[in-house]
C-alpha cells in the first residue's frame, strides 16, 4: 500500500458515488467540449448564413465629381469620366485575392432607365444565380426568371404600372415576360424592374459591362479591412467600399454566440469544479479514523494532501478523457439541430484531447485543495480514539 495506490483503493470502496460523481463531472466536460467545438464552427456557419440577406462590399467604378455654379446659382453636381466595369475581368480579380476563400459570392449589376408603359423606372440586370445567393429573404409572387426572355417586377413598379405575373412587357424596344412579382421589401428593390443580365447587356449593346459589384465576404475569420485591402490592390482602377453597418451587424451577431457558448462553458466547469470540492470534502469527513491511522503509521500531512489530490486529478483524467470524446460527437449533434452543419465541421485533435484532459484534472485538484488541506491537519489521536 502507497501514495498511489491508496486513492484507486478509496474509489473503489464506494463505486456508486464514484461512478455519481464521475458522471456529473464527464457530463460537464462533454457540455464545455461540445460548446467549444460549436463555437470554432459557428462563427463561419452563421456568417454565411448571414450573407445570404446582403452584401457588405461594394465594387464601382472609380469617377470623379465635379461641383458647377454658374451666376451665384449651383446646378448640381457632375460625375465625369464614369465607365463601366469588365464583368469577367472584375470577378476573375476579385475571385483571385489571397482571402478567396472568405468571399462567399459575387454578384455584378448592370444599371439603366428605361421607360416602361410610358413611365421611367429603373432596370436591373443581375446574376441570378449570385443574386439569389445574397438576398435569400426575397420571395415572389410567380417564379424567379428562368429565361433570358422572362423579368421580376419590384412591388411598386407592378402597383404602379398595374403588371401582373405573366403579363409582356416592352423595356428598351424588347418583349419579356413577367414571370413574378417581388413581394415588398421596404428596400430599393421595390421600385426597380430585374431581368438577365446577359439580357440587358444585350438590349444595351454592352457585352461585358457592369455597373457595380455587390461581393459577400465572411468576416469571421479576418478584419473586414485585409479584404478591402487587397481588393483595392487587385482592382486599382475601381473603388471599394465596406459597408460597415452590415459588417458589425453580422460580427456582432456573431460574437454574441460566441460569448454565450463561453459564458455557458464557464457555468458548468464552475458548478462540476464546486461538485468535486463537495465530494472530496465530504469524503475527508467521512475518512477521519482512516487518515488518523495513515497519520499514525508514518504518513506525513502532505502525504495525506497528495492522497486526496491524486483521487480527484484521477476522476478529472477520466472525465476529461470521456468528456472529451462524447462532446466532440455530440458537437455533430448540435450543428446538425442548429441547422449549421453545412461548411467547415469540428476536428479531431489529438493535442486537444490532451490539453483537455491536463486542464480537467488541475482543475479538479484545484477544486479539491481545500478539503485535501483539511484531510491532511487530521491528527493521529483521531484513530487512537475511534479505536
Amino acid at each position: 500500500m502507497n501514495i498511489l495506490t491508496i486513492p484507486l483503493r478509496n474509489v473503489r470502496r464506494k463505486p456508486t458515488k464514484t461512478l455519481l460523481l464521475l458522471l456529473v463531472f464527464t457530463l460537464g466536460v462533454m457540455s464545455i467540449v461540445a460548446l467549444y467545438q460549436v463555437s470554432l464552427v459557428v462563427g463561419h456557419s452563421l456568417e454565411k448564413k448571414l450573407t445570404a440577406f446582403g452584401a457588405n462590399i461594394v465594387v464601382s467604378p472609380a469617377t470623379e465629381k465635379l461641383s458647377v455654379s454658374y451666376g451665384g446659382f449651383h446646378m448640381g453636381d457632375m460625375l465625369f469620366d464614369v465607365h463601366e466595369l469588365p464583368q469577367e475581368a472584375t470577378v476573375s480579380a476579385i475571385r483571385s485575392i489571397q482571402l478567396q476563400d472568405r468571399i462567399s459570392a459575387v454578384a455584378p449589376k448592370l444599371v439603366t432607365m428605361a421607360k416602361v408603359k410610358d413611365t421611367a423606372i429603373a432596370v436591373v440586370g443581375v446574376d441570378w444565380r449570385e443574386e439569389r445567393g445574397i438576398k435569400s429573404y426575397w420571395a415572389a409572387e410567380g417564379e424567379f426568371p428562368q429565361l433570358p426572355e422572362e423579368v421580376l417586377v419590384g412591388s411598386k413598379v407592378a402597383e404602379k404600372l398595374h403588371i401582373k405575373q405573366g403579363d409582356s412587357v416592352t423595356v428598351l424596344d424588347r418583349e419579356f415576360t413577367v414571370s413574378g412579382i417581388l413581394y415588398e421589401t421596404g428596400a430599393d428593390d421595390d421600385t426597380v424592374l430585374f431581368m438577365s443580365l446577359a439580357s440587358l447587356q444585350d438590349v444595351l449593346g454592352k457585352s461585358g459591362a457592369t455597373s457595380f459589384i455587390e461581393v459577400a465576404a465572411l468576416c469571421a475569420g479576418c478584419p473586414i479591412e485585409d479584404i478591402v485591402e487587397q481588393l483595392q490592390a487587385a482592382l486599382p482602377g475601381a473603388e471599394i467600399t465596406a459597408l460597415q453597418h452590415v459588417v458589425n451587424q453580422r460580427m456582432a451577431s456573431v460574437n454574441f454566440v460566441q460569448k454565450l457558448a463561453l459564458s455557458i462553458s464557464v457555468v458548468i466547469l464552475i458548478t462540476a469544479a464546486t461538485m468535486v470540492g463537495v465530494s472530496m470534502l465530504s469524503a475527508v469527513n467521512e475518512r477521519k479514523k482512516d487518515i488518523g491511522i495513515l497519520r499514525s503509521l508514518g504518513y506525513g500531512k502532505a502525504d495525506i494532501f497528495l492522497i486526496f489530490c491524486i483521487e480527484a486529478g484521477f476522476i478529472g483524467g477520466i472525465a476529461g478523457i470521456f468528456g472529451y470524446l462524447i462532446g466532440f460527437g455530440a458537437s455533430f449533434k448540435v450543428l446538425e439541430f442548429l441547422a449549421m452543419a453545412e461548411g467547415a465541421k469540428p476536428v479531431f485533435s489529438i493535442e486537444q484531447l490532451l490539453i483537455t484532459t491536463t486542464g480537467f484534472i488541475v482543475i479538479t485538484v484545484v477544486a479539491a485543495a481545500y478539503p485535501s488541506w483539511k484531510g491532511a491537519r487530521v491528527e493521529p489521536s483521531t484513530a487512537l480514539v475511534a479505536i
